[in-house]
């Protein structure tokens, strides 16, 4: 018989620090735990405006998973509100098990209450597009570095109203701005 876990999503806080990089470690592979961990934890305590938005899937009071929202700019419009998933790790053992959708549909249900107009995510298109992001919703909006792999590139727009006909370069927060991170 199969026992789904219980998992509770919450706001992750500096706190977490260790955990956070923990599953971020245990889910990357060699090349990219440092470089991924060292990110994550860096989101946790960044002074944004909006905020970032960290969420951490527990259970049994244990941290086994980890998401990062940040705000990003818009070169061509003050008024647009945008965010980036960035990134997303769930333990090994966890995997498979519906932690990571719980995390992003948490974070983007979020972002909706808040009024975000569009999400954007440099990532797998399969697994992406499950939640609605597509590489169409983001042709219009220019990353903010040369990606390595351009068809992982994708957003979903929250609020189609506010985001029709928008478009221009995008700015992160200071913890994205690097190079090896695209």
């Amino acid at each position: 018989m199969f026992i789904k876990k219980m998992i509770e999503i919450r706001i992750g806080t500096d706190s977490d620090r260790d955990d956070v990089r923990s599953v971020h470690l245990s889910a990357f592979p060699a090349s990219e735990r440092e470089t991924v961990s060292t990110l994550a934890v860096a989101l946790l305590s960044e002074d944004t405006k909006p905020e970032t938005i960290p969420l951490v899937a527990e259970t049994r009071d244990a941290v086994v998973g980890h998401i990062a929202f940040s705000p990003v700019t818009l070169d061509s419009n003050n008024s647009f509100l945008g965010y980036i998933l960035a990134p997303l790790a769930v333990r090994p053992e966890h995997q498979k098990q519906g932690t990571g959708s719980q995390l992003v549909e948490d974070g983007i249900q979020r972002l909706s209450d808040i009024g975000v107009h569009t999400v954007f995510v440099y990532g797998d298109p399969k697994y992406y597009g499950r939640f609605g992001f597509s590489v169409d919703a983001a042709e219009s909006y220019d990353p903010p570095y040369r990606l390595q792999y351009p068809f992982g590139w994708q957003a979903i727009a929250l609020d189609k109203a506010m985001t029709e006909g928008t478009s221009g370069q995008i700015a992160c927060v200071a913890a994205l701005c690097d190079p090896v991170l695209w």
